[in-house]
């Protein structure tokens, strides 16, 4: 079994973390990946505190095992944060602070709730701002991955960042959704992964189906960096680019993002719609590169047990039989 320091720091038996992404994050998923040995948390964007509330009773009727919270820091609400720290989960995640932002004080507030305190961040700098604040554990993002992402990958930011914030333990996210990924990780320091495309692919995840086959038929190379999504819902994230399907919503207003501004408030709308719809074609889609991975709709639990199982057999068979005695 691979065991890392973050599976002692959350007490979990398996070191696969989801995501706390905001609008495909709710009580059966987070459940489903805590009680499958990794660690769920929650995203807050799609709630307010009263929902919110109730989501966190919903997850603890479903696990006992630990879970985690997620804040987007540039629109946190202080009645959502309230419920956070009345709640006490076992971690209290944060991510897209504004520079102007104490992150000192949220950490503070976090620790004395009797929370860790976990933060994302696309870059070495905002990693350390973060680390210099009190956070317990940090997470190296990289632009593979899908939703809002800064543009350095994986690959050369994660080594960076745990050489630039150690001892603290760092987790990868961006571009993982199998074994390989999870061996890889281990390989270049980190403790374990932060995963979400291939969680948005499963039974559990609550987003519509339609959606899931898009991940499942995506090949990886249909994705795209792009401020679209974000002029049609109107709200900026700091410093951060989207990473969504390249499908005709996109292709729609490529090069037209003046007239896209001028029409945000219609768009929005008729977005919001095709989402609900389940329209492919209409909505925004935010997955990561790693879709390209992903072929089938797997029970979270498969998907924990998967990843792990193939990273075992990566570590366990493959590796050492590179290494050659002199």
């Amino acid at each position: 079994m691979i065991h890392t320091r973050i599976c002692d720091l959350l007490h979990i038996a398996h070191p696969v973390i989801l995501g706390g992404m905001g609008t495909a994050t709710t009580a059966p998923l987070v459940a489903a990946v805590s009680n499958a040995g990794g660690f769920g948390t929650l995203g807050t964007s799609a709630f307010n505190a009263a929902t919110l509330d109730s989501e966190v009773a919903s997850i603890r009727e479903r696990t006992e095992k630990p879970f985690g919270i997620n804040h987007l820091l540039f629109q946190i609400q202080e009645d959502m944060f309230a419920v956070t720290l009345r709640a006490q989960p076992a971690v209290a995640a944060f991510a897209w602070a504004r520079k102007d932002q104490n992150l000192r004080d949220y950490f503070q507030r976090a620790h004395d709730a009797g929370c860790k305190v976990m933060f994302s961040a696309g870059e070495v700098p905002e990693a350390l701002r973060a680390a210099e604040a009190g956070a317990d554990v940090l997470v190296a993002q990289g632009t593979e991955a899908g939703g809002h992402v800064g543009w350095m990958a994986s690959l050369p930011l994660v080594p960076m960042m745990v050489k630039a914030v150690a001892p603290l333990p760092v987790l990868s996210a961006g571009g993982i959704a199998d074994g390989h990924g999870l061996a890889a990780a281990l390989a270049l320091g980190a403790e374990g992964v932060l995963l979400g495309t291939c969680f948005m692919a499963t039974p559990e995840a609550p987003i519509h189906a339609n959606f899931k086959q898009a991940i499942v038929k995506s090949d990886g190379h249909d994705t795209v960096l792009t401020e679209i999504p974000d002029l049609a819902s109107q709200r900026v994230w700091p410093g951060a680019m989207s990473r969504a399907q390249r499908n005709q919503f996109i292709e729609r207003w490529a090069g037209r993002e003046w007239t896209l501004r001028q029409n945000a408030t219609e768009v929005g709308k008729q977005v919001l719609a095709a989402r609900a719809a389940g329209d492919v074609n209409n909505a925004s889609l935010s997955f990561g590169q790693d879709a390209g991975l992903i072929d089938s709709i797997k029970s979270v639990k498969e998907v924990v047990q998967d990843i792990v199982k193939e990273a075992e057999e990566i570590m366990r068979n493959r590796l050492p039989a590179l290494l050659r005695q002199n």
